[in-house]
């Protein structure tokens, strides 16, 4: 398999998303505060883990194994956070989850890219 342009960017993207899970653990609410549990800010640093590996093993083998790791683990990480659309949380909080389960689907269809094949012309 021979990544694409499209590819490539669907993986940079999908990375800088698992770079963004990384810190989710030290973000855990105090005793008091309404948050996710810690349970699920865990997960969402172990899926960050996780996608940037297998981005940089996509990245250097073409490997689509790799590429289907990437995308198990976005789509683990973008359920964990859906839950907030249906809490009493703020505004802000709503838009960023849409904004992140936006471009996790934009670079799972970006990563997921067939090649362009060249079609023969019939005159």
């Amino acid at each position: 398999m021979t990544l694409t342009t499209k590819n490539k960017v669907g993986l940079a993207l999908a990375g800088l998303l698992g770079v963004l899970d990384l810190p989710s653990f030290l973000e855990a609410p105090s005793d008091g505060e309404v948050g996710p549990p810690l349970g699920i800010l865990i997960l969402g640093s172990i899926c960050g883990l996780i996608t940037i590996v297998a981005v940089v093993i996509a990245w250097r083998s073409a490997s689509g194994a790799a590429i289907r790791v990437v995308a198990g683990a976005r789509i683990v990480s973008m359920l964990t956070a859906l839950p907030a659309f249906f809490m009493d949380v703020e505004a802000f909080i709503k838009v960023l989850v849409t904004v992140f389960t936006i471009l996790t689907l934009t670079s799972l269809v970006l990563m997921f890219s067939p090649a362009r094949r060249s079609a023969a012309v019939m005159d």
